[in-house]
């Protein structure tokens, strides 16, 4: 449910070694809006989309969550020279009551933020909201500024969050992992507290992605480009080779 501020805390480390192209998904605050049925292959038609825009036809991708998957789903057609898939959605092992779960709290999330968002501002005012307004994300909150945490808020309260739960429902995260060809690398936050560690990627790990580069973070939330950037900019830096070869993020 976040815009592409989320990276906002590694960005110019990014840009040290790379041009960066770092869009908002569809359906999010300030992307593309939603048009007709929302399906997987759309999703990923609109990123295909805004990477022929820029004049990138391949690149180094990264993504968190369901950005994740869609950076995988990239890379299945020929787009991406490498992946770093940050807690990518979609590593539920088929049957596993955890996906219900992660969507009612998603669904919670969104209502909660939505009626809190007019005090967004008073509630980070305190160290106490900031944690508050962190907890489902990050383990680390303190060094994130309070106007990029307002950003981030408000943001997920307008997401167009509904079309992305009865996709999950209607798809699930289809994958056509064989088609991959570029060297990708999966990380997880041990105290991922919306897609938990190691439930939630077992279908990577076991069936589609059990090749791939896996690091584990000790005590990291969700979204480790916001809980510990330093090391999240180094672990894609560091995967790509550092060169100055464009990236989408």
């Amino acid at each position: 449910m976040d815009t592409w501020r989320t990276w906002q805390l590694i960005l110019g480390e990014l840009e040290r070694a790379h041009d960066v192209l770092a869009p908002t998904l569809p359906g999010h605050a300030g992307g593309p809006p939603l048009k007709g049925g929302l399906s997987s292959s759309g999703l990923v038609d609109a990123l295909e989309s805004m990477m022929d825009d820029a004049g990138v036809q391949s690149a180094h991708i990264a993504g968190n969550s369901l950005g994740g998957f869609l950076a995988l789903a990239l890379a299945a057609r020929g787009r991406a020279r490498s992946v770093v898939a940050f807690a990518p959605a979609g590593g539920w092992a088929a049957g596993d009551e955890s996906l219900e779960r992660t969507l009612a709290l998603q669904r919670s999330m969104h209502e909660e933020l939505r009626s809190i968002a007019p005090h967004a501002s008073a509630l980070l005012a305190s160290s106490t909201g900031r944690r508050r307004a962190t907890a489902t994300i990050t383990e680390n909150f303190e060094h994130i500024p309070p106007q990029l945490l307002e950003h981030l808020m408000l943001g997920v309260a307008v997401c167009d969050l509904e079309p992305f739960i009865e996709l999950a429902h209607r798809e699930g995260f289809a994958l056509d992992a064989q088609a991959i060809d570029c060297p990708v690398r999966i990380v997880w936050g041990t105290a991922d507290r919306l897609l938990p560690w190691p439930s939630c990627a077992i279908r990577y790990r076991e069936q589609l992605l059990p090749h791939a580069d896996w690091v584990e973070l000790d005590g990291v939330g969700h979204c480790p480009q916001l809980d510990v950037p330093a090391v999240a900019a180094h672990l894609i830096t560091g995967f790509t080779g550092a060169r100055a070869e464009p990236a989408v993020r």
